[in-house]
Formats: C-alpha cells, sequence, structure tokens
C-alpha cells in the first residue's frame, strides 16, 4: 500500500465503516448488500441441445473465469434454451455475471462485466447474472468491487460443499460492498480500466516472454535426443518421419523394448494433504502428500487424461502414482533423464483420444520409434538437458515471479480504488 498512497491522495474526511474487516470509508460512500443494489438470477441452463427448444449462444463459466470484460469476439458455445429460459437469462450490456461453483475455493466469484448483447446470448449454467440497479450501482464499477479481496473473502468464507464448492443465493446476496456516487462510480471504473490495461499489456509481454522460454527449451531438449550433441557426427536416415537423420551409431528401437508402462493407483481425495510423509503425483505433477506410497524407485511419469496429457516428467524415491498417471518402468541399462527427455521431445499428447476427457493412447505409445543411442551418451545427453534446462528454468521463474507481482499490484489497486483508500476523482474525469 506505500507505493498506492504515495502515488495516490486519500479522501479529505472518512468515517468508521461499521464492518470489521474494512476499517474507515470515504466519509460520503455508503455500506450496502449485493441485494439492494442488484437484481440476481442463478441460471440452469445447460450446454445440452434439445430438439424442442430454441437456438441460443451460452456465456459460459469459462468465458467469465477467462475474460473480465464480455464482448463479441468471445466464441460463445451454441446450445438451446426455453422462451422462458431466454427471456429470464438474457444478457444485457452492463450486468455482471460470477462464477457461482468450483472445485476450488479461489475460483469462485470470479466477474466479468457484458459488454456485449445479443437477442440470442444467455448466462449459462454455474453462473450468477447480477443486473445493476441503474440508480444507484455502475456495472462497470461492480466488477472492480467484485474483484477486490474486501468483497472476494466474503464468497470464500460462505461457500459450502465436500468435493465442490457453491454460493448459496444468500451469501450472494447478503455480501457487503461500498457505494460511492454514480458519476464518482463511473470515475472509479475508467480509472481502474485504464491502469490495470497497462499492468495486463506487461503481463502479457512477460508471459509472452515465458512461452519463448518454453519453446526454446523444447526445440534443445529435442535437438539433443534426435541429433546427439556432437554437430560432426556422420548421420543416417532414420527411417521415422517425425526422427528424420539421426547419429549413424545409433540405432532405432520401439518404445516398448526399453520400458514397461502402466496406471497408478485410486485414492481418495480426503487422503491427500498439503504437508506428509509421502508425495502423491497425478497427470499434472505434484497434487499434495499422503501417508502411503505405491512406488519406490526412479520412474518416468506421463500425464495420462486432461488437457495436458502426455506430460512427461521424472519422480524418484518413494511416492503415490494416481490413476491419472501412467509408471514408465525403465529396464537397466538406460538413462532415465534421457528417457524422459526423448518421450518429452516426442510430444506425446498428439497420441491423445478425443473424449469429454482427453486420454493418452498408452498402446500406441508402447509402439512408437525412438531414436538410441548408446548408454555413454544418453548419460551425456542427460548431463547436458538437465544444466541447459536448468538455466531457462531459472529465467522462467523469474518471469513468473514478476508477473506475480504485477497481479498483486493489480489487485491492491482494484481493493485500494474500491474501498476508498485512495481518491481518483482528479484522475478521472466524473461525467
Amino acid at each position: 500500500m506505500a507505493t498506492l498512497t504515495a502515488k495516490h491522495k486519500p479522501y479529505p474526511t472518512y468515517r468508521s465503516s461499521g464492518v470489521e474487516w474494512l476499517d474507515e470509508i470515504p466519509t460520503h460512500w455508503e455500506m450496502r448488500r449485493l441485494r439492494y443494489a442488484t437484481a440476481m438470477r442463478v441460471s440452469n441452463v445447460d450446454k445440452h441441445t434439445k430438439k424442442d427448444e430454441l437456438p441460443v449462444r451460452l456465456c459460459n463459466y469459462a468465458d467469465v473465469y477467462y475474460n473480465d470484460h464480455i464482448v463479441e469476439e468471445i466464441a460463445f458455445m451454441s446450445a438451446t434454451a426455453t422462451n422462458d429460459e431466454i427471456d429470464r437469462f438474457r444478457l444485457k450490456i452492463g450486468d455482471v455475471l460470477i462464477t457461482k461453483d468450483s472445485e476450488t475455493w479461489d475460483d469462485i466469484g470470479v466477474p466479468a462485466l457484458i459488454e456485449y448483447a445479443a437477442d440470442d446470448l444467455i448466462c449459462g449454467y454455474h453462473l450468477a447474472l447480477l443486473r445493476p440497479v441503474k440508480s444507484v450501482l455502475n456495472g462497470g464499477y461492480l466488477l472492480r468491487a467484485l474483484q477486490s479481496p474486501d468483497v472476494g473473502y466474503q464468497f470464500h468464507v460462505g461457500a459450502n460443499g465436500v468435493t465442490r464448492y457453491g454460493l448459496t443465493h444468500d451469501t450472494i446476496k447478503s455480501a457487503h460492498f461500498l457505494i460511492p456516487p454514480l458519476a464518482e462510480q463511473r470515475a472509479i471504473a475508467a480509472f481502474l480500466d485504464r491502469e490495470t490495461g497497462k499492468i495486463d499489456a506487461l503481463i502479457s509481454k512477460k508471459e509472452r516472454l515465458v512461452e519463448l522460454l518454453q519453446e526454446k527449451r523444447t526445440a534443445l531438449i529435442s535437438r539433443a535426443v534426435t541429433k546427439g550433441l556432437d554437430p560432426h557426427a556422420p548421420l543416417k536416415d532414420s527411417g521415422v518421419e517425425w526422427l528424420g537423420d539421426v547419429p549413424a551409431r545409433w540405432v532405432v528401437r520401439r518404445v516398448k523394448t526399453l520400458c514397461s508402462m502402466k496406471s497408478g493407483d485410486g485414492i481418495n481425495a480426503i487422503s491427500i494433504e498439503p504437508v506428509g510423509e509421502y508425495p502423491v503425483f497425478g497427470g499434472n505433477g505434484l497434487r499434495g502428500f499422503t501417508s502411503q506410497y505405491n512406488h519406490d524407485g526412479d520412474f518416468v511419469l506421463i500425464g495420462r487424461q486432461g488437457a495436458l496429457c502426455g506430460n512427461v516428467y521424472v519422480a524418484r524415491g518413494k511416492f503415490w502414482a494416481t490413476e491419472h498417471a501412467v509408471v514408465a518402468t525403465l529396464a537397466l541399462g538406460h538413462e532415465i533423464v534421457w528417457f524422459s527427455a526423448i518421450l518429452t521431445a516426442m510430444n506425446l499428447n498428439q497420441y491423445s483420444f478425443a473424449a469429454a476427457q482427453p486420454g493418452l493412447a498408452v498402446e500406441r505409445i508402447m509402439n512408437l520409434y525412438l531414436p538410441l543411442p548408446p548408454l555413454a551418451e544418453q548419460r551425456a545427453i542427460a548431463t547436458f538437458v538437465d544444466h541447459e534446462t536448468a538455466k531457462l528454468d531459472r529465467l522462467v521463474t523469474k518471469v513468473h515471479e514478476a508477473i506475480k507481482l504485477l497481479e498483486e499490484k493489480r489487485t491492491s489497486l482494484i481493493s485500494a480504488a474500491v474501498t476508498g483508500r485512495i481518491d481518483v476523482r482528479e484522475e478521472t474525469e466524473c461525467t
């Protein structure tokens, strides 16, 4: 807050908010519950298509979760709905949608402002529609108020559930937030649109840098495991389309001649803790810890299900592999880091089969061909890959840390503006 208050001045006078978590607020601001400033509806329109219903486009959970503003360029999902559902959940410019339930606490109460509307665009399932009372509340300001941790924590505290967490109507309607005069709301919304836009542009540049570093990492691994470390080594045709030429002294083998593969075992989510004795690895890496293990040694794990199926990593020691991971046991006489690297270069995700939940075709992977160098070269390649990727990984970590700081700055700025800790009226004309 020191940097924010140093740049932006406070309001002239404050009074007690009457709410324990908020402290003082600008003297002329009001504290209200959402129920007195919005009309709320919870959508029950799902993604299914029915013959006796009308075609619509759904603004769905992912649209809201990944976008602050809902605009025409978004590829909305096609579905159907009844006349009554269309009337009840048709979106209007200035509406705000929030995610109503999720598998994690942090994904609850995420808002998005509707900036595009059409007769066939309606609010989808797992979302709540908040329509501001125009004489009291501006939609752009409501978006920013709901993005503030000061409001968002009320949703996290009020959410209930065991495996999936959800917000009740009353929890949403009972949330407190601050309401300045309408002209001031518009000024705050415009100020935050401008300032968060600058921060978002910086974040986008850094995210692009991460992508470039990851591309460089992938290319480095691929070059090392398919061409070796000696740029002058004689080459031969591998006979495999994706490989092309490989060093002449290497051989080409099927994956199944080097390892065995099987899925891990199921584990109850209740048994997985944030800390514990043995790590639990799933399809996308570390999930947590538990008191038991089903593997002991050095293994290559491959994500078996989900959008990231086919990702590859090494697991060592005692650990639990879940049913969402394929455990590859490498035969003696081969280097496990090299094996992990060659599997990474093979882009195993392309061998997943389409379904509601993408899955990996393990049998197909076992029959793929890969280039096999002598053990000494496997070890040299493993050392090189470890060393070079570690340097790139450190750079990626630094960029991610910078992104986190920018995201924290963004959140702090929003929170300061919508709780009245900074006065931005002179920075944006109140109209």
